[in-house]
């Protein structure tokens, strides 16, 4: 089968080494990959390297969720939760239905909790209020409603539960699709390339120099203007430049567990802790979400971890509103942690403001850090702003207008999707539904790919695992069309087997086979 355009190493090392690029951005997560999707469709000749897999770090250690921020409410940034829900709505309704999808949430109301049911009604219905009432009307239902969306909620001193929509995502799968994207506009880009120091000409910043960490290739790349957009990595790149420069961010670690569920859940959980915090506990891949944690975090970026104590924590919180019997340490299938990249400064890392940071370096590299994925695109066009408008503009004058929402590829109904891949088939050779499903809500249209890839080679239709949906097409697919090079690429990030806990010693060494 033919490998997609720009997706073969060699070729795209290549291409680095021999073009001149207006603009490199080292560092592909939710920022990274968004300005250089942004840079491409405005015209730009871009690049975006990443030392991991696109999106691997931070970027997929989120609450998977696509949302307004309720508790940005509290803080009074009404502003903030107005531009929130329109790029919510945006990528729901004509960016990625097909990834994007709506979901219920509760705020159980507890007698003694921290919020009244008068001031969460109130609350819930300002919210939905400012996304204009698109996911239907905040309100207040009673405790036998609630219990009927969530089996599994603690009804104990339960008097009301407030109600407001929101939506979620497969956040990896999301990235992938932007990074296609910004291929597909004419972006060159490369994972497992670590920037091992910078390009310099008479002082100023004018490319990197760099190691493809699978076979330890080097080669280096120019460009007019250098983006480091490493996240908790980037003062690291910043001392690259300039061996003094002062530190621009801190980092705060967030846990999350994903637990097996034993039973379906129609809504998701948003339940006060105190008076600032939140736990959310969230139906996602067949499976229960809760996170998540917020604490100062010093050390090395590369080995942060969910702790024992981060577990207990999450299950702990999770207990004031979810019954025991859904919290058992048993039903865990996989837990992860990530770093938000705070604005440096004086006090509690949970007071910080989430804002993108963005300074320039005596070499004229820039630096931007910070961000969330609900307004990633949002983020991406004000940074090439930025970049458009910088002294000297280094970019040059005419640069195109972005089109206000163009689509991530495979853009289609979910539900029109499943039910075409379910029915082109003959009877007896149907595919399961709930792999149609899977299928359906991964990947929109592009699914009628890997059903392609199937009809040519049954074998790709089996399950990797027998207890969850991902099949073999979709490992095939990853290698060949979404620059998974390692197993674990594969497993974490361009299929759901290891939040499941599927990603067994077996099933790794097959797909390891499969890589080559």
């Amino acid at each position: 089968m033919t490998t997609a355009i720009g997706t073969d190493r060699a070729e795209v090392r290549q291409e680095l080494a021999t073009t001149t690029y207006d603009l490199l951005v080292i560092g592909g997560g939710i920022l990274g990959t968004s300005v250089t999707w942004m840079a491409a469709q405005a015209g730009l000749r871009v690049a975006m390297v990443d030392a991991g897999d696109f999106a691997g770090a931070t970027s997929s250690a989120s609450s998977k969720l696509v949302h307004g921020g309720l508790r940005y409410l509290q803080t009074g940034n009404v502003k903030l939760v107005a531009e929130n829900h329109r790029e919510r709505r945006a990528l729901a309704a004509d960016i990625a239905p097909h990834l994007v999808k709506p979901l219920t949430f509760l705020v159980p109301i507890y007698k003694g909790g921290p919020h009244g049911a008068a001031k969460l009604g109130a609350g819930v219905f300002l919210y939905s209020a400012l996304s204009v009432f698109g996911d239907g009307m905040g309100k207040v239902i009673t405790p036998q409603q609630a219990l009927a969306k969530v089996p599994a909620l603690r009804t104990e001193g339960l008097r009301a539960a407030a109600v407001y929509g929101d939506h979620q995502m497969n956040d990896s799968r999301v990235a992938v699709m932007t990074v296609r994207a910004a291929v597909d506009a004419g972006a060159t880009v490369l994972n497992h390339a670590e920037v091992v120091g910078l390009r310099k000409t008479s002082g100023s910043v004018t490319g990197a120099e760099l190691r493809d960490r699978l076979d330890g290739a080097e080669f280096g790349v120019t460009a007019r203007l250098v983006l480091n957009a490493t996240g908790p990595w980037v003062d690291h790149l910043r001392r690259m430049e300039n061996p003094d420069a002062a530190p621009s961010i801190r980092l705060s670690k967030g846990a999350h567990l994903v637990l097996r569920r034993h039973e379906p859940w129609k809504a998701a959980l948003t339940t006060p802790i105190d008076k600032y915090r939140v736990s959310f506990a969230i139906p996602w891949e067949d499976h229960l979400l809760l996170g998540t944690t917020d604490e100062p975090y010093e050390g090395d970026p590369g080995a942060v971890s969910p702790t024992d104590a981060d577990l207990t924590q999450i299950l702990d919180e999770a207990g004031h509103s979810v019954r025991d019997e859904q919290l058992r340490r048993e039903d865990i299938t996989y837990a992860f942690a990530g770093l938000r990249v705070l604005p440096g400064g004086p006090g509690q890392v949970t007071a910080a403001k989430r804002e993108t940071v963005l300074s320039r370096g005596s070499g004229g590299m820039l630096s931007v850090a910070g961000g969330k994925w609900t307004t990633y695109r949002h983020i991406g066009k004000y940074v090439l702003d930025i970049l458009a408008h910088l002294p000297g503009r280094p970019l040059g004058d005419d640069l195109a207008d972005i089109l206000p929402a163009v689509p991530l590829p495979g853009l289609a109904s979910p539900d029109a999707v499943a039910m075409r891949l379910w029915t082109d088939r003959d009877p007896g050779t149907r595919m399961d539904p709930l792999v149609a499903r899977h299928l359906a809500t991964h990947y929109g249209s592009i699914a009628f790919e890997l059903a392609k890839l199937i009809r040519e080679d049954a074998a790709l239709g089996e399950r990797i695992h027998p207890d969850g949906p991902d099949i073999w097409a979709q490992a095939v697919y990853a290698r060949d069309h979404e620059w998974a090079a390692t197993v674990d690429d594969v497993v974490r990030r361009r299929t759901t087997l290891t939040v499941r806990g599927l990603d067994t010693q077996d099933v790794r060494t097959r797909i390891a086979a499969l890589l080559g």
